[in-house]
């Protein structure tokens, strides 16, 4: 507490500095600060790295693309990836102009649609490959023409079946294509402030370039998102790791089996009462299965035998897990 208590020196030199003017006693006017709104709803409180797991399915879609677009346009196309970003849905649908090829499809077992979404200068340059052209960007603007809307809906086809083979290293998904539109006015995926993910190739040949986009609603990936997540695939990498190791391990551990020939109830008073060579029936007979057990628990059922002298119990049944026979 001394060292927050002025001594007379020190009051008597700021008495002396107040009365010189050297302290300036005017209180000063509080600056305007105006309140930043904040959105809780934002993406920017959504972890970007939750999803971490859906980076190797665009490693594996990038490498099957590109050897199907290799063999289905018989040159040499690049497809790389660009960016993943969440952002809301009306930002992301009003971006794109008139006409662009909009494919909304369903990933099946998740609940929602989802959108391809393929620019206009990509969809003529890749028409022109189709037909033998270099794929030269047309800087006409106008809408597809039914032939090019088939075209293209074959090429969309072929990007989501690829998309769906991509999944299956992180989450088996059957996808199907359910509707085709072009005005961004007429996409009504999700309401205009659901978060989205956008992930964005590139398609890059000799004489053009464009994009392509996916965008996957966050609510519809949110019940998997923990399989998705970095910690899910530590442990799925560690699981795979040991599991060879534990199951070689396991091969030379020694385990009890008990054969049972047999079961019967009686009174206390009649077990008191046994003489010697008195004889206990069982109701198993010789031609009946036995129960064999591995540490206490049912897992076979057999015959008993002899087997060059020693006795012996042959295995005719595996005991499934859920209590029938095999």
């Amino acid at each position: 507490m001394s060292n927050q208590i002025l001594t007379k020196e020190e009051i008597d030199a700021l008495l002396s500095a107040m009365e010189r003017g050297d302290v300036d006693l005017a209180q000063r006017p509080a600056k305007n600060v105006e309140a930043a709104p904040y959105n809780l709803t934002s993406q920017d409180i959504i972890l970007r790295d939750q999803f971490s797991a859906l980076e190797e399915v665009y490693d594996k879609f990038i490498r099957i693309v590109q050897n199907t677009l290799l063999s289905s346009m018989q040159r040499s196309i690049c497809i790389e990836f660009v960016s993943t970003e969440m952002v809301k849905y009306q930002e992301f649908i009003s971006a794109f102009p008139r006409p662009t090829s909009f494919n909304l499809f369903t990933m099946k077992p998740l609940i929602g649609n989802a959108l391809l979404g393929i620019e206009s200068n990509l969809v003529f340059s890749l028409i022109d490959c189709m037909f033998g052209g270099d794929g030269k960007a047309s800087t006409q603007v106008r809408d597809f023409t039914q032939i090019e809307q088939r075209m293209i809906k074959k090429f969309a086809l072929d990007l989501l079946v690829r998309f769906e083979e991509s999944w299956a290293t992180v989450y088996p998904i059957e996808i199907g294509l359910k509707k085709i539109e072009t005005k961004p006015e007429f996409v009504q995926l999700v309401p205009p402030s659901d978060i989205m993910l956008i992930i964005v190739f590139a398609l890059k040949g000799e004489a053009f370039s464009g994009n392509f986009h996916l965008a996957i609603p966050y609510l519809m990936l949110e019940p998997i998102k923990e399989k998705l997540s970095p910690m899910y695939l530590r442990d799925k990498d560690l699981k795979y790791t040991w599991s060879p190791q534990l199951k070689e391990l396991l091969k030379d551990t020694y385990v009890t089996i008990i054969a049972e020939l047999g079961r019967t109830k009686q009174t206390l008073r009649e077990l008191i009462n046994l003489q010697v060579e008195d004889v206990i029936k069982l109701k198993a007979g010789p031609e009946d299965l036995i129960s064999i057990s591995v540490d206490q628990v049912p897992k076979y059922l057999g015959y008993p035998g002899i087997i060059k002298g020693n006795r012996a119990v042959e295995i005719a049944k595996l005991i499934n897990s859920n209590g029938g026979n095999s």
